[in-house]
Order: structure tokens, then C-alpha cells, then sequence
């Protein structure tokens, strides 16, 4: 805990170190009608300060076939070297991005549905219907 000189009644608390270690990628896979990946399938979050590696997935609704290249992939573990392997593979078919950890997130978990609820409030109503839909 520190004091602010200017105010000595005003406290503040150090930034949590848990937080800090807290990933979150983006999925993405191709959009027949953008012709790029970026149709958004899930929300990828690593937490490195726990071995094995915590990792948390959420997918977006009713993407189950769309999201398969990913699914695939995932398998039973991720590292933040599988991360930076599909990093420098993305532009295919499927592609990953990093998000920012929202404020206010009380786990890895709780992190990944905000994420989640961002994607689907403000990212892919905006996106165009997919051929498959």
C-alpha cells in the first residue's frame, strides 16, 4: 500500500501481480463474406502463474461448425507457446488476436465471459451473416 504525498488521506493499493499474468486472444476464422478471418469463435485466456498453465475458453453462441479450426487446435492444453506459434501462422484460415483484460475482472474466468460480452454486444452484430447461417 502506498500514500499519495499531495493528499495524505487519499490510500492506494498496489496493482495485482494475479491480474498481470492474466492472456486473453481473440479466435477468429475466415468470413466467407469478408474474405479475412475475422469472424470471431471464442475467447482464448492463459493464466501462466499456476502450473500447469490455467487456460479458460469461452465460444461464442451457436458457432459450433465455424469454430472447429480452433477447436482442433485447442486440444486438451495451450501454452502461451501454442499462442505464439498459431501467432505467427494467423492470416489462413484462422487467425488470434490479443484483448486487453477488462477492468474489473474477479478471475481468468470472469475475464474471458466480459471479453465475451464485448464480442457479442459490440463486435459481431456489426459483422456481415455468414453464407452458412
Amino acid at each position: 500500500m502506498t500514500t499519495d504525498p499531495n493528499r495524505p488521506d487519499a490510500v492506494t493499493t498496489k496493482p495485482s501481480t494475479t491480474t498481470s499474468a492474466w492472456r486473453l486472444w481473440i479466435l477468429l476464422v475466415w468470413h466467407p463474406a469478408l474474405g479475412l478471418p475475422v469472424d470471431p469463435v471464442a475467447i482464448l485466456g492463459l493464466d501462466e502463474s499456476h502450473q500447469p498453465t490455467t487456460r479458460v475458453v469461452r465460444w461464442v453462441p451457436l458457432v459450433y461448425d465455424t469454430a472447429d479450426p480452433w477447436r482442433e487446435r485447442l486440444g486438451e492444453s495451450t501454452t502461451s507457446a501454442d499462442v505464439e506459434h498459431w501467432i505467427r501462422q494467423s492470416g489462413g484460415v484462422c487467425s488470434i488476436e490479443p484483448v486487453d483484460v477488462p477492468e474489473g475482472a474477479l478471475d481468468l474466468t470472469h475475464a474471458a465471459d466480459l471479453a465475451l460480452d464485448e464480442l457479442l454486444a459490440e463486435v459481431i452484430p456489426v459483422l456481415p451473416p455468414r453464407e452458412d447461417s
